[in-house]
Formats: C-alpha cells, structure tokens, sequence
C-alpha cells in the first residue's frame, strides 16, 4: 500500500501531469482538498472508490484515513493543490507516515505560480532585468517567518517576488517594499489561476492596494511584484545568440 502525494496543479483539470491523472484512475482511495481542488480533478477515480474532501478534516483524521486505507491494502491518491513541495502542508503528513511505517511517494504539478506567468505570458527572468525569483509569504494567522526572511531582508536583493497567502497582508507588503522597489514598480494580482473565474489586477505598489481594495478580493491570490513584470527594450538571451557556442552549437561572428 502506498499513498501518493499528487500535485494537481493550479486548478484547471487539464493541467494534472499524465503521472498524476494516471494514480487518481487507479487509487481505490482518493484524498483531495477540496478548498484549493475542483471536484473535476478527481472525477475520474475508480467506481466504488472512496473519495473525502478533506477541507474539513484536521491533521489526525486525514492520517486516520491513512492508516484506514493501510490496514485494507488500498492504495491512497492524496491530490494537492499547485506542487506539493510549495506551501504544500505536506511536510508533517510525511512525518507522521513516516513513524507509521506507510509508504509514501510524491508526484509533482505545476505550481500556480508558473501557471501564472504562462496565462500572463510572461517570462519571470528577463535578461539584464531579473535573474532571480522569490517565492515567499507573509506572517498573518500562520506560522511565523524564519528569522532572515522577512520582506524587508528579501526585497534587498530586488529580485521578483511571488509572495502567496498575503492578500489581506497587503498593506504591510506595500509597506516593506516601497522604500526598496519604489512606488512606480509594477505589481499583479493573480486570482484563483486556472479556475474559470481568473482574474488579474495590474497596477503599482503605489496603488495597488486600492485596486484589490475595490475588486473585493480577499484570498486565493498571489503577489507578483517586480521590475521585470513590464520590462521592454532588454537585450536578448545569449542562448540563441549567433555569436553564442556551446556543445551543440558553434557561434558565428
């Protein structure tokens, strides 16, 4: 018996990877949180499988589930929104299968913040611009940030960042950012990506928080900030340059 961690991907059920759909076909099992994954993702377990959204249980339940499913010798597809390693809580339900003695492994999806910048079209690393991507959040009713990564401390760098879980956080990013960014740097909110009600909001860190503050959204919304969110006239990448050689390749003048 193995339980298998899958990412689902941001939400559209066309964005499962083969190996995931393929794991949901054949699980007699099938956990799914249900706040973060369309019921469509798990449609196509197999007839008479067991199926929980787990969006109400707490951590015990979803392991006795677990432990339910080891003691029959049924396999556990245990769906995941985006990519299990990002923001995942899968972590501690590792842990304890771990003291359990159940077997685990873990399949991953495309993560949503990937699945943003392909609906933005939008490359993330621009040449000369942004070579670097941050993911991270903000510290609200969750655990606290590690000492060191703090917005201030992150936005030295002035790479991109992709703060998630931190819409109703938004005063204090601003806060944190402008002196480091400026006003004028470009931000986009990205709603419930791959869900049918996407939505993005393109704005400043100056006025950003209006613009969000009107839209009347208030979670399932990640932070794009960063200069490289509009850059135009950057030089092309070296790897397609003519001039550029590596082991495929031999550059011309």
């Amino acid at each position: 018996m193995v339980v298998h961690f899958i990412g689902a991907g941001p939400g559209s059920p066309d964005l499962i990877t083969v190996r995931g759909l393929k794991l949901i076909q054949s699980c007699p099992v099938c956990l799914y949180a249900g706040s973060l994954v369309p019921p469509e993702m798990v449609a196509e377990v197999p007839v008479g499988a067991r199926v929980i959204d787990t969006s109400s249980l707490n951590l015990e339940e979803i392991i006795a589930e677990f432990e339910m499913a080891h003691a029959e010798g049924k396999d556990v597809a245990r769906v995941h929104s985006g990519d299990p390693s990002i923001y995942g809580a899968v972590a501690e339900q590792m842990r304890r299968l771990d003291a359990l003695g159940i077997e685990y492994d873990v399949t991953p999806g495309v993560p949503a913040f990937a699945a943003a910048a392909a609906a933005l079209k939008k490359e993330l690393t621009v040449p000369e611009v942004c070579q670097t991507i941050i993911l991270t959040r903000t510290s609200m009713k969750s655990s606290a940030m590690p000492e060191g990564e703090e917005l201030a401390t992150l936005g030295k760098s002035g790479a991109t960042l992709v703060i998630h879980l931190s819409i109703r956080n938004l005063k204090h990013v601003e806060e944190e950012l402008l002196p480091l960014y400026g006003a004028d740097c470009p931000v986009i909110i990205a709603y419930r990506v791959g869900w049918p009600d996407e939505q993005f909001l393109h704005g400043t860190l100056a006025n950003i928080a209006d613009k969000v503050a009107i839209s009347g959204l208030t979670r399932s919304a990640m932070i794009f900030i960063g200069r490289g969110l509009s850059a135009d006239g950057f030089r092309d990448s070296a790897l397609y340059h003519k001039s550029h050689s590596h082991s495929l390749r031999a550059g011309s003048e």
